[in-house]
């Protein structure tokens, strides 16, 4: 194989994969509208079997503004998710757990040194 061959293959490999990332992409965002009726997704996804590139770029010239927004709300609702979960997680901060710790102690529940051993615990 030449190397002329060999940057034609790669060029297509490259080409083909840009395109299953455009596909993956547009079969997403339908999933992910939820305006849009189950009709008209089987549609969309009956055109992109069988005229591919041309539904791609009908989609993304006709639908293309909304589906930066619906990929951008995705990616919010992701972060506030995450950002939950790490608050969820984190547990309580320093001064939090010593207040624990002191109500504890006045409550009889825990001795001084107990209290200290878990003051120091906390602050290192």
């Amino acid at each position: 194989m030449s190397f002329w061959e060999s940057l034609g293959w790669m060029l297509w490999a490259t080409v083909f994969i840009g395109y299953l990332f455009a596909l993956f992409a547009i079969i997403a965002d339908l999933f992910r509208d939820h305006k849009l009726s189950g009709w008209l997704k089987a549609v969309w996804v009956f055109f992109l079997l069988f005229l591919p590139i041309l539904t791609a770029l009908v989609y993304l010239v006709a639908r293309g503004e909304g589906m930066t927004e619906r990929s951008h709300k995705a990616a919010r609702d992701a972060e506030k998710a995450a950002e939950s979960y790490i608050r969820e997680v984190a547990g309580k901060s320093p001064s939090e757990e010593i207040a624990a710790a002191a109500a504890l102690l006045e409550a009889g529940a825990i001795s001084e040194d107990e209290f200290a051993a878990l003051k120091l615990k906390v602050l290192s």
